[in-house]
């Protein structure tokens, strides 16, 4: 299957759901129809719409971090070597240092593929999106309404990645 064909059945699915989602979470807290349709609209138009945006997005990104893998090991000293000035830091930092030079022995050789962080951006991405527009749109229902679509984004934005990561290269002519 083509990316084209994926992204269009993506969002094509994504509506539906998220447009039926939002109907009954929004019909079980207000009378007013106009409303709830419109809720149901709005959350059904963003879910296609972030769904194709999200789906480009993951595919570049696990396409550009296919090959890597992060050693988790080195993220505390960065991030320590910023406040190192004062003696209370350093001997935080020490502490740190130790622990990771006992959990490097142990985790020895092993590591986190890149790819597996690739979800990440469009999930954080596709959940602040979902929130504002609805806060805006005065969705009755808010987090029942939009809670469902970021859970399952980031189902779906793992699965995929799993997909994308077993499928062998296709040419460009065919994406």
């Amino acid at each position: 299957m083509t990316a084209r064909i994926r992204l269009i059945l993506s969002a094509s699915m994504s509506f539906v759901f998220y447009f039926c989602w939002s109907y009954w979470a929004n019909n079980m807290v207000s009378d007013d129809h106009a409303l709830v349709l419109r809720s149901a609209f709005v959350q059904g138009m963003l879910s296609g719409t972030i769904t194709v945006l999200f789906t480009f997005i993951l595919e570049k990104a696990v396409h550009r971090f296919k090959g890597s893998n992060l050693c988790l090991m080195f993220i505390v000293p960065l991030i320590c070597s910023v406040h190192s000035k004062s003696k209370q830091n350093i001997a935080v930092f020490r502490s740190f240092n130790g622990a990771l030079n006992r959990y490097a022995k142990y985790f020895a050789g092993s590591a986190v593929p890149g790819a597996l962080l690739a979800p990440l951006i469009p999930i954080g991405f596709q959940a602040s999106i979902a929130i504002a527009v609805n806060v805006i749109n005065h969705t009755p229902n808010l987090w029942l309404t939009v809670a469902p679509s970021i859970l399952l984004t980031a189902i779906y934005g793992y699965v995929y990645t799993f997909t994308l990561l077993r499928q062998p290269p296709m040419p460009a002519s065919q994406e």
